[in-house]
């Protein structure tokens, strides 16, 4: 897929994988529009990079789900891929009664989200010639880590969905793909750190991006990147080892 000349938006797009796939767009040529709930962010963003249009998004609302798809539509029609990359990353018990708040927050961001917007997008980028979705799911959506289990089964529902997604669009223009990170330095699953600017460590980001912007351009529909490849192939010989 060409990497440039396109107009994409990617949820969550404030921080980690999220801004370094807007940059990386931006830098080959795309128009890019990222939304995130962190007004500062986006301020933050907006002044340092020129060329990245934000908005302000909380994707956990569906009604601002809604909203943000009719703006986009309506000021950039151009838009023809769409990047769901939004997600939070909680530790659960599952011992004992859960917080019910927080887990129909994890699953309304890291899966019902992407199925609203790949709904609301569908009709729009069936129109382009080029278009394309692109699901952030993860390594552990093949393996678990069990102390965080809604995380990785929201994850895990996001590769089926994309499987099922991609089934359904192939009689049109709208490639769909499935990009499966590793562990990444980012600050994702910050929630259960004191310090919560602290990062987690993993795969140095810049070697991420890499790979999987290599992958997109190469029509790569389903890419694990890094360790995740080894546990996409060995699976439950790896949940042991994962969770001792």
């Amino acid at each position: 897929m060409e990497l440039k000349g396109n107009t994409i938006l990617i949820t969550g797009g404030t921080s980690g994988i999220g801004l370094a796939f807007a940059e990386q767009f931006l830098s080959n040529g795309s128009t890019v529009i990222i939304c995130g709930r962190r007004t500062d962010r986006l301020e933050q963003i907006k002044e340092k990079y020129a060329g990245i249009i934000t908005k302000e998004c909380d994707v956990s609302d569906s009604s601002q789900r809604e909203e943000l798809a009719e703006w986009v539509m309506h000021n950039y029609p151009d838009v023809n891929l769409l990047m769901n990359n939004a997600g939070i990353q909680l530790a659960t018990n599952l011992t004992k009664p859960v917080d019910l708040g927080r887990l129909q927050s994890e699953i309304e961001i890291n899966f019902v989200a992407p199925v609203h917007l790949a709904s609301l997008f569908v009709p729009h980028l069936s129109t382009k010639q080029v278009a394309a979705i692109i699901n952030i799911s993860s390594g552990l959506a093949f393996v678990p880590i069990a102390f965080m289990p809604i995380y990785c089964a929201t994850k895990a529902a996001i590769h089926s969905l994309t499987l099922s997604l991609r089934y359904q669009l192939k009689n049109t223009s709208v490639k769909v793909f499935e990009i499966a990170p590793p562990s990444v330095d980012t600050e994702l699953g910050h929630d259960r750190r004191e310090d919560k600017t602290q990062s987690h460590g993993g795969l140095p980001i810049n070697d991420f991006i890499e790979e999987a912007m290599l992958a997109i351009k190469d029509d790569v529909y389903e890419a694990p990147i890094g360790q995740s490849k080894g546990l996409r192939i060995k699976r439950e010989e790896l949940f042991e080892v994962m969770n001792p």
